[in-house]
């Protein structure tokens, strides 16, 4: 199977499906699957830009919403999970993972798939400590502070992935692995990108979940993105144990190394996305206690569940379908070029796949919960942004790699320069 690995997206679609296709005439090949490692952007209208945390002068349309529509359809079966520069209301939507366009899939906030017979993981966002530990307490529309916490990793998501056991043959995360570097040639690295430098000295770069996993799951490769260059590593686990290739790629730009493609053994095709009987057997499990407020999970209360009774009862529910992903649906109208969206759009529509997920796993819709309360509410999907309780006055720290790319430019141009 050929596998195209793709850095950060940033909604140009268009430009890699063209690249890929061009290196498939000139080699003569076919490439079976695209994943993509974050900063997808699927922006469908312009009120999905009220909930994409970006620089207004990096705000544009791009080309996810000409697939949303259907206007275009992915040429190349698409996998992809989130990062720091999503339309996060839709993301919300598709929690659990879900077609985003057709033949487009995304993992959700923390999830597995097989496609063919590779088993694929991923983990969506970027490591924050301050919210590590909280719960999904964000709902849009987002304000100046949740616009931002709600693509922070959460030890939630985490937990469920540590519970698998089958092997995984890919990850994929947005931010590195802490201690990535260690196992690649980091003084290059550093040469490329000095900024660097300080934080691979002092520890500090990289996700520390990320690290756990990596280490509990020990996948055949792991991919990441986010810091806007390319990076090869290989983690062997243990003297004797297996060894984990990692390969980060850079955005979507002309001269920009963010494209790889690979060949991985595999079973003939056809090949498509199916639900992966483990893991909907530890979203079950773990539903019950699904932090929809600050406060923490309470995990004690799930070690005394039955995974193995949760997975009988998935297997015979998916069996029943053959184990396919319910099928894409829109939800919002569609951005039209030559016409602006007025129609008033639910702060969170309730996307059939979702429903149609947790109805076959018999779990209730709870998305739309009370950020404070965690009660599901009928009558409005969040609190005003002045409602919401504000964070302290730290300073929320920079997410953006391209903020820091142009402060680092801008102080290269001009040594003088005041940063604060």
């Amino acid at each position: 199977m050929k596998i195209a690995i793709e850095g950060c997206m940033h909604g140009d679609l268009d430009n890699v499906y063209k690249t890929i296709q061009h290196h498939e005439q000139i080699h003569n090949t076919k490439v079976d699957l695209l994943l993509c490692c974050g900063d997808f952007q699927a922006v469908r209208n312009e009120k999905d830009m009220d909930s994409l945390n970006v620089p207004r002068k990096y705000r544009e349309m791009k080309s996810f919403w000409k697939y949303y529509s259907g206007q275009e359809v992915a040429p190349i079966p698409t996998i992809f999970i989130g990062g720091n520069h999503e339309a996060s209301n839709y993301l919300w939507e598709l929690y659990y993972g879900g077609w985003a366009a057709t033949n487009v899939y995304f993992l959700g906030y923390a999830g597995v798939v097989k496609f063919g017979n590779l088993r694929i993981g991923g983990l969506s966002g970027i490591y924050n400590e301050r919210h590590y530990r909280s719960g999904h307490f964000e709902r849009p529309p987002y304000n100046e502070s949740t616009i931002r916490s709600v693509y922070h990793v959460r030890e939630y998501d985490v937990q469920k992935l540590m519970q698998l056991e089958e092997p995984l043959d890919i990850f994929l995360s947005h931010d590195w692995p802490f201690g990535i570097t260690d196992y690649g040639d980091s003084e290059s690295l550093m040469r490329q990108k000095p900024y660097f430098r300080q934080e691979i000295e002092e520890r500090t770069l990289g996700s520390k979940p990320a690290a756990l996993l990596l280490e509990k799951l020990k996948p055949r490769y792991w991919f990441s993105a986010h810091l806007h260059c390319k990076f090869a590593a290989a983690v062997q686990h243990g003297n004797d144990g297996t060894v984990t290739k990692f390969l980060a790629l850079d955005k979507c730009q002309p001269g920009k190394k963010f494209l790889q493609i690979i060949e991985i053994e595999s079973e003939p095709g056809p090949f498509e996305v199916l639900y992966d009987e483990e893991w909907l057997s530890i979203t079950r499990k773990f539903n019950s206690i699904f932090p929809l407020t600050r406060r923490y999970a309470n995990f004690s209360s799930a070690a005394g569940m039955d995974i193995q009774e949760s997975r009988e009862w998935v297997r015979k529910k998916l069996e029943e379908r053959q184990f396919k992903s319910f099928e894409f649906a829109r939800t919002v109208p569609t951005y039209n070029p030559s016409q602006r969206n007025f129609d008033p759009i639910p702060e969170i529509p309730q996307n059939p796949q979702t429903l149609s997920l947790l109805e076959l796993l018999g779990l209730p819709y709870i998305l739309d919960s009370s950020p404070v309360t965690g009660e599901r509410t009928n009558i409005q999907a969040s609190l005003a942004p002045s409602d919401l309780p504000m964070y302290d006055s730290e300073e929320i720290p920079i997410d953006d790699i391209d903020e820091i790319e142009e402060m680092e430019k801008a102080k290269a141009d001009d040594p003088t320069r005041d940063e604060t």
